[in-house]
C-alpha cells in the first residue's frame, strides 16, 4: 500500500523514529518521503545516510509535508505550534498528535486553524512493532482515521476510542508498559531468591509473562479462566496468588493506573 504522500515527524525521539522505521519497513513510505526534525540533527546522521530528510526547521518540514506528526513533550507543544503556524494549511495538512493530555481542540486553538487533528497514543513497544496504539479524533474524516490506523498498524495493534478516554489510554497502555515491566522484574527477583541465576530468572519470568499475554490475545480468553487451569485445590499456585493479594497486588496495580491517568490529564495544562 505504497503512498505518494510526504510525512513530517516533528520531534524525532523514540516514538517518532520507531514510527518512521515501521512505515518504511512495511513499504508504505520510502525514507525520501519522510522528514525528521530535531533540535540537534547530528543525532539523526545515521538516518540521513539511509535517505530520510533531516532538519531542525519545523516550519520547513511542515511546508513539504501532507501528514504532520507532533511527537514532543506536552511542555514543548505550544512553542512548536507557534513555530509551524505560518506553514500550516487546513486543506493540505492532517495533524497526528502523540502528545499526552492535549486535546484536538487545544491544538487547533493554539494554531488558530481549523485543521484536521487525530490523536494517537502508542507505547514504547512500537520499537519492535508491538505497540498498543489508541486513536481518537473530534473532527477528522473517516478516510483520515483509516489512514492513521493503517500507519500505526504497521508498528503493532491500533484501536479507535472516544477522545475523552485518551488520557486513560495513556495510563493503561503507555505508562502500562512500565507497570508490566516492573512486575516481570519483581518475578525475576523472586526467581533469584528461590535459586536461579539473575539472567536465567529474568528470561524465565519474561517468557512466562509473554506466554500469559498470548494466551489471552490468541484464545480471546479471560484471565480468570486461564488462572483456573493452573490453580488446583490446596496447591502452590493458589497459595502464591493469595499471598500476593493479601499484600495488595491487584489493588496496587489499579491504584497506580488511576494515579497515572490523573497525572497524564494535567501535564499540558500545568506547563
Amino acid at each position: 500500500m505504497e503512498t505518494q504522500q510526504h510525512i513530517a515527524i516533528l520531534g524525532s525521539g523514540n516514538i517518532g523514529l520507531a514510527l518512521a522505521k515501521g512505515l518504511v519497513k512495511a513499504g508504505i513510505f520510502k525514507p525520501q518521503q519522510i522528514t525528521l526534525t530535531r533540535r540537534n540533527i547530528t543525532a539523526l546522521a545515521e538516518l540521513e545516510a539511509e535517505g530520510y530528510n533531516v532538519t531542525s526547521d519545523n516550519a520547513l518540514a511542515v511546508t513539504k509535508a501532507d501528514i504532520v506528526v507532533l511527537a514532543i513533550l506536552p511542555q514543548q507543544l505550544n512553542k512548536l505550534l507557534d513555530e509551524i503556524q505560518p506553514a500550516a494549511n487546513k486543506t493540505k495538512h492532517l495533524l497526528i498528535s502523540v502528545v499526552s493530555g492535549v486535546s484536538c481542540e487545544d491544538i487547533r486553538n493554539q494554531l488558530d486553524l481549523d485543521v484536521q487533528v487525530i490523536r494517537a497514543m502508542p507505547n514504547t513497544a512500537i520499537a519492535i512493532g508491538q505497540s498498543m496504539t489508541c486513536i481518537a479524533t473530534d473532527n477528522a474524516s473517516t478516510e483520515n482515521i483509516s489512514l492513521v490506523k493503517s500507519l500505526f498498524d504497521t508498528v503493532g495493534v491500533s484501536i479507535q476510542i472516544n477522545e475523552e478516554l485518551m488520557t486513560s489510554a495513556t495510563a493503561l497502555c503507555a505508562c502500562g508498559i512500565a507497570f508490566f515491566l516492573r512486575s516481570i522484574r519483581a518475578a525475576s527477583q523472586g526467581g533469584t531468591e528461590i535459586g536461579f541465576h539473575a539472567h536465567d530468572a529474568l528470561k524465565m519470568a519474561a517468557q512466562t509473562a509473554k506466554g500469559a499475554a498470548d494466551l489471552l490475545l490468541q484464545l480471546s480468553s479471560h484471565p480468570e479462566q486461564e488462572i483456573d487451569k493452573v490453580t488446583s485445590p490446596k496447591g502452590c499456585t493458589i497459595a502464591g496468588l493469595n499471598e500476593m493479594e493479601h499484600n495488595g497486588f491487584s489493588s496496587a496495580m489499579i491504584k497506580g493506573i488511576k494515579m497515572s491517568a490523573e497525572k497524564a490529564g494535567v501535564l499540558y495544562k500545568s506547563e
